[in-house]
């Protein structure tokens, strides 16, 4: 069994998990008896060759998509017990996704970007002004606010993403890749962002990524291959 345990009051359960996709007659085992803990305000990354199964396993945790066999939990959710609608208001709710290529809407401004999520809540028109407001001056773009995606660079366009995915206030923030695209200065901004708000907004963070220098900012790092966890890089 693949199991990397650090129980501090654990805001993330995967227990035993299997994942398996099917292509036609062929069955890939992408996770095998997989477990991972991750305790509340915990900022840790995930690395591991391309193909390993990093994205997989970030989108169970996210309720993108369901394990074969094993449990899914955060905080007191069984999430893979959630029906599909119960599911969609789970991580609208929950959970703030961050991805390499920003999936930035180029019809909208960088506020009508961040207000997306909140279209899904109940919150009036000036209340969602302030969250957009609020989550902007966070990732330093109260004055880019008008701008559109086209007028804003890689790294500023992250940090749209980034305001985008902790506008709700999420329980939990998945950020796969948030550097990939970005040169080092960029790349070493947004990742001090997500340190600081690990570390003074204590939001819980899981980063999928290949590099080094960007894992290094986590405070633990578990390696994925094969399917299989560990606490250490294959040799």
């Amino acid at each position: 069994m693949s199991e990397i345990a650090k129980d501090n009051g654990a805001l993330v359960r995967v227990d035993r998990v299997e994942k398996v996709f099917h292509r036609g007659s062929e069955d890939i085992n992408v996770l095998a008896d997989l477990s991972l803990q991750v305790p509340v305000r915990e900022f840790l990354a995930l690395m591991g060759p391309s193909g390993s199964g990093k994205s997989t396993l970030l989108n169970l945790i996210g309720g993108l998509d369901r394990p074969t066999r094993g449990t899914v939990s955060v905080g007191a959710d069984r999430i893979d017990e959630l029906s599909d609608q119960q599911l969609a208001h789970w991580r609208a709710r929950h959970v703030g996704f961050v991805f390499q290529l920003y999936n930035l809407m180029p019809v909208l401004n960088a506020e009508k970007n961040v207000e997306l999520p909140l279209l899904l809540t109940h919150l009036s028109k000036s209340e969602r002004r302030k969250h957009v407001e609020t989550a902007l001056a966070v990732v330093g773009l109260s004055h880019r606010a008008k701008h559109y995606p086209r007028t804003l660079s890689g790294g500023e366009q992250q940090r749209v993403g980034i305001a985008r995915a902790i506008v709700t206030d999420p329980t939990l923030l998945l950020c796969d890749e948030p550097t990939g695209d970005l040169d080092r200065k960029a790349g070493d901004e947004i990742l001090d962002l997500l340190q600081a708000l690990n570390r003074e907004h204590g939001k819980t963070i899981i980063m999928v990524t290949h590099d080094p220098h960007a894992s290094a900012r986590a405070a633990r790092t578990v390696y994925l291959n094969k399917g299989q966890l560990s606490s250490k890089p294959e040799l």
